[in-house]
């Protein structure tokens, strides 16, 4: 699939493109890549219009503000629109892509969508690959005043003057020299047949294109040793010597149910994450990810993820300012990369589920990179394998509700206690934007909260932390 990127546009958040329609074809050399985008509009004859390109490696996440399309948006307009994209190479390749696009408008309203997602991962090693669409969906979606439910690859007639395909997807596998698997999705593809709405026939909008490949690379040969070793016995009474090498562990492959309470996605607000456990982390106890990374813009609320415990806060060297969570049930959650903690964030303080903890940033090893959550589920069954029982969070943050997509009188039972005499905080850090108080589960709250005032200074009255004395829990 070859597409060409041209130079920018005089308008800062577009960017000219020529891309065609995909076909599901790409490069399959060993290693990993990925690339999404938002929104593109094709006219015959013109230069493809754009939002920006995500493409990895390196892993990146872009958040964009509206998109209009032309100016006065007649034919596409959307609220936000998000992308991120993550490449690992190697024997263990993955690769992963999101964009997602809110409050979606064609033609002035003929077609309309609350959100349209595309996503798609790959994965591949020396004996297997496999791949899946993750949450690709359009939600909300109505076309010519009739509310649609899509099926993938389903193909929607647009009145005489074109077509749509929602949730179009192809997955392909390959064996040799190694196993891949590359597949892209495209949430909603609309083709025109005929002149409409300012657009000629032959005209295409993609809306949500994700797509990742990934193939193992080839498991290097076993070296030949010059001889056999001499295997010593140690003395009675006496053991081995530690020859100060890390123990490499493995990441965990069982995904137990947690427990009956409910649970809350730990990030309120616009956000993105790909299945990135188990890659390669040198820095990390057991040399893998023991986590997935959730990005989002700074600043945005860290949400108790369920009733619980809160304790460890404070400052380690590499996951910077960072909390772990445990619910009545015994499971543990660790947040760490903030930017600043709320009162919450107290060595005992209980919690309700969407209480705000602290604020998304990049401070410890993640210093430099985008803004993000890296955020781990430690099960209690697997507490006695210290660090590394870690799971998978991708499967329960798949399923796990966002707070702003849940109606608060629906919820009201789970509405967090607010009391004068709330705990203070261990390092408050906030200035008179504080909305360490309100609740995720109103999304009101938070937006009175976020309102600007004349008193507050710095990045939205953020004061960043002083350096502490590293921690002994990660």
């Amino acid at each position: 699939m070859c597409r060409t990127i041209l130079p920018l546009l005089a308008a800062a958040s577009l960017i000219v493109l020529t891309i065609g329609a995909s076909d599901g074809s790409a490069d399959r050399s060993a290693g990993a890549t990925a690339r999404a985008w938002a929104i593109n509009v094709i006219v015959p004859g013109q230069a493809a219009v754009s939002t920006r390109v995500a493409t990895a490696p390196p892993d990146a996440v872009a958040f964009d503000d509206a998109f209009s399309y032309p100016a006065d948006g007649s034919v596409v307009t959307a609220s936000s629109v998000t992308t991120s994209v993550s490449a690992t190479s190697g024997e263990q390749a993955r690769a992963g892509a999101t964009a997602q696009v809110t409050t979606l408008t064609l033609f002035k309203g003929e077609i309309t969508a609350a959100s349209v997602t595309g996503e798609t991962h790959a994965i591949a090693s020396t004996a297997s690959a496999a791949g899946d669409m993750g949450v690709t969906a359009v939600s909300g979606l109505v076309v010519l005043g009739t509310p649609v439910t899509p099926a993938a690859n389903q193909q929607i007639q647009l009145a005489d003057w074109g077509y749509a395909i929602a949730l179009e997807q192809k997955g392909q596998r390959v064996d040799k020299p190694t196993p891949g698997y590359h597949d892209f999705v495209t949430a909603l593809d609309v083709f025109l047949t005929a002149d409409h709405g300012g657009l000629p026939a032959g005209s295409e909008i993609q809306i949500g294109y994700a797509e990742a490949n990934a193939q193992a690379s080839e498991a290097a040969p076993l070296p030949t040793p010059p001889s056999l070793p001499t295997v010593t016995k140690p003395k009675p009474g006496k053991e081995p010597k530690d020859n100060g090498l890390p123990v490499v562990s493995q990441p965990q492959t069982v995904h137990p149910k947690l427990s009956p309470q409910g649970y809350v996605f730990p990030v309120s607000g616009n956000s993105s994450y790909i299945d990135t456990y188990g890659a390669e982390r040198g820095d990390v106890s057991g040399g893998w990810h023991h986590g997935d990374d959730i990005f989002a813009s700074l600043g945005a609320p860290l949400l108790a993820v369920a009733h619980g415990t809160v304790f460890s806060v404070g400052w380690n060297k590499i996951g910077g300012w960072r909390l772990w969570l445990r619910d009545d049930a015994g499971n543990e959650f660790y947040y760490a990369h903030l930017s600043a903690y709320s009162p919450f964030a107290v060595n005992g303080a209980i919690v309700d589920a969407g209480d705000v903890l602290g604020f998304v940033g990049n401070t410890g090893d993640a210093q430099g990179t985008p803004y993000h959550l890296h955020f781990e589920v430690h099960p209690v069954g697997l507490l006695g394998l210290g660090y590394d029982g870690a799971v998978d969070p991708t499967p329960y943050l798949d399923k796990w509700q966002r707070l702003q997509d849940v109606r608060f009188d629906a919820v009201v039972g789970w509405t967090p206690k607010t009391s004068a005499a709330a705990p203070k905080a261990g390092a408050i850090l906030l200035q008179s934007s504080d909305i360490s108080s309100a609740s995720g589960l109103d999304p009101e709250s938070l937006k009175r909260a976020f309102t600007p005032s004349a008193t507050e200074g710095g990045e939205g009255g953020l004061l960043l932390p002083k350096q502490q004395q590293p921690a002994t829990k990660p």
